[in-house]
């Protein structure tokens, strides 16, 4: 096969030059950065990890490297407070298609200028390792809260209290003192959960087996107390 060009979007997997080769008007792909920023396999959650304030799509001309070819087009997008890696991922995909389809008309009429990424700025988004899983209540209440949203739909933030697995769907920063995976509250009022600075309001749970739940659900049949810990 000849084709004109050749497409991918979320490929796991690096085309040899000789099948970048191949098609006439070159490989592009759709990456989920502003590349030079969050090259590699999981670019989505970790701009939210580190607290990106924005991101967006860049098509890029493909090469033997690890997203290191040049960038054809690029569009930026706001990230939002109440983003997790699900809803950033559904508005990059959307954004995504838009902009693939305007790069391949306008490599059709040889409209489209090349630009090499620059050196500054370059930051590698590797896969999320199991550890990064397991929420820290040593950090601050903002970086756990962006973990849990990071880790939002797959694989959920864990967090371990008297022996028991659960997930973390939902939280909110708050104003709080205690020891780090402290319970400060768990009542009508809510869970309250203190970090390193600051606490969580946990508003969605899950145990094993179970359904997401919200905070007043969940304590309804998984009693916890003030004074309590999770484990850190």
């Amino acid at each position: 096969m000849r084709p004109d060009a050749i497409v991918t979007a979320a490929f796991g997997l690096i085309f040899p030059q000789s099948v970048l080769e191949i098609p006439q008007r070159g490989a592009i792909n759709v990456h989920a950065s502003l590349l030079p920023r969050w090259r590699g396999a999981a670019p989505v959650q970790r701009a939210l990890l580190a607290g990106d304030r924005e991101t967006g799509v860049s098509i890029m001309q493909m090469d033997p490297g690890l997203d290191t070819g040049p960038v054809l087009l690029q569009e930026r997008i706001p990230i939002l407070d109440s983003d997790t890696a699900g809803t950033l991922t559904d508005r990059l995909a959307e954004l995504g298609g838009k902009l693939v389809v305007r790069a391949l008309d306008a490599l059709e009429a040889g409209r489209l200028t090349a630009v090499p990424q620059p050196a500054e700025g370059m930051t590698y988004a590797p896969k999320l390792e199991k550890r990064e899983f397991r929420v820290d209540w040593r950090q601050n209440g903002a970086a756990v809260d962006r973990q849990v949203r990071a880790l939002d739909p797959s694989p959920g933030a864990g967090a371990r209290v008297r022996g028991t697995e659960l997930k973390i769907w939902a939280c909110a920063v708050v104003e709080g003192n205690g020891h780090p995976g402290e319970v400060l509250i768990a009542d009508k009022r809510g869970l309250l959960v203190a970090c390193g600075k600051g606490a969580l309001q946990v508003l969605e749970l899950q145990r094993p087996g179970g359904r997401r739940l919200n905070a007043a659900d969940f304590l309804r049949g998984f009693q916890l107390s003030a004074g309590e810990r999770f484990e850190t």
